[in-house]
């Protein structure tokens, strides 16, 4: 074993190898949708049985952190992948065929964080923050109306032309062009009725009901890098998610 990689020590091993392959994955040493060692040659770096190195990448594939291609090896997660393009979006339509929405870009701007957003974001008040909004369409027509804060300290040099450039794939942007991995999001949702200017977004009328659904995303050691407030037209679309 290399005299720079750490030799886990704690019960139960597993976990700690775990940790330790969760940490190459933080550091970049294995970016998304790369292959990472073999079972055999991890155990080997580690010291360990490859039933331990199994055990423990089994809970990160769990996580989504690692996915496993049969014949292929085990890759780190992307959300460049196309089955993960849209793997936190919970708004299917009631009937038809099953589609992905297309992204809009309304407004990209930057902003001071005020004092509810610094908590969730885990920031200082005042600090600076993008603020971006958005269309999710289906069919053409506008699902979902989103406001997305950033902070800027994290996305430096983010902008409308690169969102566009990613065709408002926001958190393939954020991995690709930032080395941001979205892991889990934590969501509050509640039934609402839309103001004169939601109305107007979303073309419904004042008064009729939507979705609202805030959100705040995390990336490696539980640190929020996102918060977004959505709206969601449920006149012919629901909510879906599985819990296991």
């Amino acid at each position: 074993m290399s005299a720079h990689t750490p030799s886990p020590t704690f019960r139960p091993l597993y976990q700690q190898i775990k940790l330790l392959i969760t940490q190459g994955l933080v550091s970049g040493e294995w970016r998304p949708g790369e292959v990472i060692p073999s079972e055999t040659d991890l155990a080997t770096r580690y010291s360990v049985s490859q039933g331990t190195v199994r055990k423990a990448i089994s809970d990160l594939a769990k996580e989504n952190l690692l996915v496993r291609h049969q014949g292929k090896g085990t890759f780190v997660a992307s959300h460049n992948e196309a089955q993960r393009k849209f793997h936190f979006l919970r708004i299917a339509a009631d009937k038809g065929d099953h589609v992905y929405p297309e992204g809009e870009l309304i407004s990209c701007y930057r902003g001071k964080a005020d004092k509810s957003t610094a908590k969730l974001l885990e920031i200082k008040p005042g600090s600076g923050i993008l603020v971006i909004h958005r269309y999710m369409r289906m069919a053409g027509n506008p699902v979902m109306l989103e406001e997305i804060h950033l902070p800027s300290s994290v996305f430096k040099g983010l902008s409308a032309a690169r969102i566009n450039q990613y065709h408002c794939h926001l958190y393939s942007m954020f991995e690709s062009a930032y080395q941001i991995r979205i892991l889990q999001v934590a969501e509050q949702i509640k039934a609402v009725l839309a103001d004169a200017g939601t109305a107007k977004m979303m073309g419904v009328a004042a008064g009729s009901p939507l979705l609202a659904i805030e959100r705040v995303s995390y990336t490696y050691g539980d640190k929020p890098v996102e918060w977004r407030r959505i709206y969601c037209n449920t006149q012919s679309h629901s909510y879906v998610n599985k819990i296991v």
